[in-house]
């Protein structure tokens, strides 16, 4: 393959419920534009210079008086601007862990996280989740696997966990199950795992169609043990690769004092200032709420199409919000094996067991719905449907 300009790749005649990606026609350019305009026409030369460890002054204000009228607004010197959420964890294992050390990680999960993780030689420990009393993460189970930990001398280092719209599941775990969640995970540090940090993955808390979620994990112990990591790759445009993370401040002090940015200044300075420009606007909250009209339609569509035409021993769940169905696939069906008869067909997904750090998801496949259009949505599903029943 040559040279490309994204990564996004599309295959000619094959409908791809793969990529986790904003619809393109969605994006919004002209805002974009005017943000910039506004960005140096007001800052100028600031705006090109290296920017502050800790990322822009005016972004970071920004974000914390959008996110006091949405619910909870963390003190300025608790949040820190990144290249989205991966660069965040990446820096996170970079900065806080060795080769070795132990990471719970929610089961199934985000299955890109997995890498960043395996990249780093960590140990990644599965806990189980969906499926367990309704929750993405059952908190019993996660209680189970740190008292074997414990027992085996071990300790661990991190919890991973998308609890609101579960990449790929779908799921959020409910107000009762976060509390249990940061109440475990604060006794647990008192005792057997003193250093356990929680990474909550919250790309997609504002991307509900139903009702909004639960606070985050992060809004029930601000000063600890969590670690919010928020993006604008899915509210606005993921070409900015910029994000943002929430933390106690000794973890933020942790981030800044880092050699790279020693080196290079803050994160992406530039473009943080555009999207501070497109905040103070007021185009973030009316982009979220398009955003949430037209992918809900999207996921009504596919919903609707899944029911007409998928066999009956196949099942999926209502999803609230996020960007995912997770379709269990007939008995017999593993869901890697019947990818090229579904490819051949002209749809392609991702299969489950990518979401799993062991064993598991062999009869699940996780279908996107916001990039593709309400007509190749319905025609997936009917192309899906028609591969298995003649299977």
């Amino acid at each position: 393959m040559g040279l490309r300009d994204v990564q996004l790749f599309l295959r000619p005649d094959i409908i791809e419920l793969i990529w986790g990606h904003p619809a393109l026609a969605l994006l919004p350019v002209d805002e974009m534009r005017q943000a910039t305009e506004v960005a140096l026409a007001r800052d100028g030369v600031l705006a090109l210079c290296y920017g502050a460890e800790q990322g822009p002054a005016r972004l970071i204000e920004q974000l914390c008086a959008r996110m006091d009228r949405l619910g909870y607004a963390p003190p300025p010197e608790q949040v820190m601007i990144t290249g989205g959420t991966s660069q965040a964890l990446d820096m996170l294992c970079t900065l806080l862990t060795r080769p070795g050390d132990v990471v719970l990680v929610e089961s199934p999960v985000y299955h890109l996280a997995l890498r960043i993780f395996r990249d780093h030689d960590l140990d990644l420990v599965p806990v189980p989740g969906a499926g367990q009393g309704g929750v993405p993460l059952f908190v019993e189970a996660l209680g189970e696997t740190l008292e074997d930990l414990a027992r085996q001398g071990r300790a661990a280092r991190l919890l991973y966990t998308v609890p609101t719209y579960n990449n790929p599941t779908g799921k959020t775990m409910s107000m009762a199950q976060r509390g249990a969640l940061v109440r475990l995970v604060q006794r647990e540090r008192r005792t057997n795992h003193p250093d356990l940090l929680v990474l909550e993955d919250d790309a997609y808390h504002e991307l509900w169609y139903d009702e909004p979620p639960p606070s985050s994990l992060y809004e029930l112990a601000p000063a600890g043990p969590i670690v919010r990591l928020a993006s604008f790759s899915k509210v606005l445009a993921p070409g900015l690769r910029l994000g943002w993370l929430s933390a106690s401040p000794e973890i933020v002090q942790r981030c800044i004092g880092c050699g790279m940015l020693d080196s290079g200044g803050g994160i992406n300075h530039f473009t943080a200032y555009v999207a501070a420009a497109f905040i103070e606007l007021g185009f973030l909250d009316r982009h979220v709420a398009t955003l949430r009209a037209e992918y809900r339609e999207r996921r009504d569509v596919l919903l609707a199409a899944l029911a007409e035409h998928l066999p009956s021993a196949c099942h999926w769940e209502r999803l609230g919000g996020g960007f995912f169905a997770w379709v269990r696939l007939p008995p017999g069906v593993d869901g890697a094996a019947f990818l090229p008869t579904a490819e051949a067909a002209g749809v392609s997904y991702v299969p489950g067991a990518c979401f799993y750090a062991g064993e598991g998801g062999d009869d699940r496949c996780r279908l996107a719905f916001t990039l593709v259009s309400h007509d190749d949505l319905a025609a997936g599903a009917r192309r899906l449907g028609q591969a298995l029943r003649e299977r």
